[in-house]
């Protein structure tokens, strides 16, 4: 009976990179290292929360409720056409040459009520997931996302 070899760093394509944030502002590549984006507000704050990443789903959902929001309202660095916030804290993902790590779900946020008074309760689980940084790297618009 011969046994298949296991395979190592397999990946999944799962989606691709919509748009890019740093500090609210559209780019079209950024630069990540261990403290999270280079030249975010949030740079070097708290590593397990250095990089916000939301999905479209997010501002789908939103608008089903009528309210309309602009791309990066939510405070994402790193919005994309799939759905991450089922991925278990440590699942790790690739996107360009950068890995991240997934630290934790987006708490409920009380800024979101400037953008409407309704979005905290109605994106409690859905408005994004933090990472870490693994390994630096550079990300661009439309960059494959891969599950790791």
């Amino acid at each position: 009976m011969s046994h298949s070899p296991m395979k190592i760093n397999q990946k999944k394509l799962v989606g691709n990179v919509l748009d890019l944030f740093v500090s609210k502002k559209s780019v079209y590549r950024m630069h990540l290292d261990d403290q999270g984006v280079v030249g975010d507000k949030f740079y070097g704050k708290d590593i397990n929360r250095s990089v916000l990443i939301s999905t479209i789903e997010s501002y789908k959902m939103a608008e089903e409720k009528e309210i309309l929001l602009e791309q990066g309202s939510l405070g994402e660095n790193i919005l994309i056409d799939y759905n991450p916030y089922d991925l278990k804290s440590g699942t790790h993902i690739q996107i360009g040459t950068l890995i991240l790590e997934i630290s934790q779900n987006c708490t409920l946020c009380k800024s979101l009520t400037k953008l409407d008074n309704r979005l905290p309760k109605l994106l409690k689980n859905d408005r994004g997931i933090f990472a870490k940084v693994i390994q630096s790297g550079e990300i661009k618009y439309r960059d494959s996302v891969y599950v790791l």
